[in-house]
Order: structure tokens, then C-alpha cells, then sequence
């Protein structure tokens, strides 16, 4: 690429006839080597712009795949605390109705106790009621006997 300093230190040879003006040409190459050092400048100056904006969009895609990959690892955390916390639940259900099932054995068993003493009881207040009857039939007899004689 020429730079502005080509341009301003290029020499032309000189022809005596028909020439072109050496003045003219000077000040032609002084304009033309102003506005391409302003151009060059501007070019320079654009090409460090991307290549900075370059590296922040490398920059920012590396924080992108960051943010991604910690999204993906929330997620999947998020998810295995659910299914921990499903599980835990689940056990609490389980161990609940476990737990119920044998109380609830338990009470039937006692219910089945407490009904054969109450049958026991029964039978026994049946016996003595029995004796007692029979005991009083023959104390009755007893009277009666007394009384005819």
C-alpha cells in the first residue's frame, strides 16, 4: 500500500517540451498527499476500531457462553433439587403411611383384646348371674320349706 510519504517524495522526471508544470504538479501531489494522509489516518484509525470491537465480541461471546453454561447448570441443579426434594417427599409420604398402617394394626389388635375381655366379662356376669339365680331359687325354697313347716 503507499503511505503518504510516497507520494509526497515521489519525483517525477522532468521533460523540456510539452512538460507538464512542476508547480502544478507539487501543489497537485501536496493536495493528493494531504487527503490520502487524512484517508490513511482515518483508515488506520477504523481498522484499530475493529479490531477492538473484535476482541469485545470475543469478549462478550465467551461471557454469552458463560452465562449459557451457567443457565444449562442452574437449570440442571434446579431440576436435581426437584427430584431430591420429589424423593424426600415421597419418603415422608411413605414413612406417614407406614407409620399410620401400624397404628392402625395396633388399635385393631387392641380392639380385638379389649373385645374378648368385654366377652370374658360378659360371660362372667352371665355365670354369676346364673349362681346367683340358683342361690336365691333355693333360698327361696329354703323359705318356703320353713313355712310349711
Amino acid at each position: 500500500m503507499i503511505t503518504p510519504l510516497d507520494i509526497e517524495n515521489k519525483k517525477f522526471s522532468k521533460q523540456m517540451v510539452n512538460g507538464y508544470s512542476v508547480e502544478e504538479v507539487d501543489d497537485f501531489l501536496d493536495e493528493l498527499s494531504a487527503d490520502y494522509s487524512k484517508n490513511y489516518k482515518e483508515v488506520t484509525e477504523l481498522k484499530a476500531k475493529v479490531e477492538e470491537l473484535n476482541n469485545s465480541l470475543v469478549q462478550y461471546k465467551s461471557i454469552e457462553e458463560t452465562l449459557q453454561s451457567t443457565l444449562v447448570m442452574a437449570q440442571t441443579t434446579a431440576e436435581d433439587v426437584k427430584n431430591v426434594a420429589k424423593q424426600q417427599a415421597d419418603q415422608i409420604i411413605n414413612d406417614a403411611k407406614s407409620s399410620a398402617q401400624k397404628e392402625v394394626d395396633n388399635l385393631g389388635q387392641e380392639i380385638i383384646l379389649k373385645q374378648k375381655e368385654l366377652d370374658d366379662i360378659k360371660k362372667q356376669f352371665d355365670i354369676y348371674k346364673a349362681k346367683m339365680e340358683s342361690l336365691l331359687i333355693s333360698q327361696l325354697e329354703l323359705l318356703k320349706d320353713i313355712k310349711e313347716d
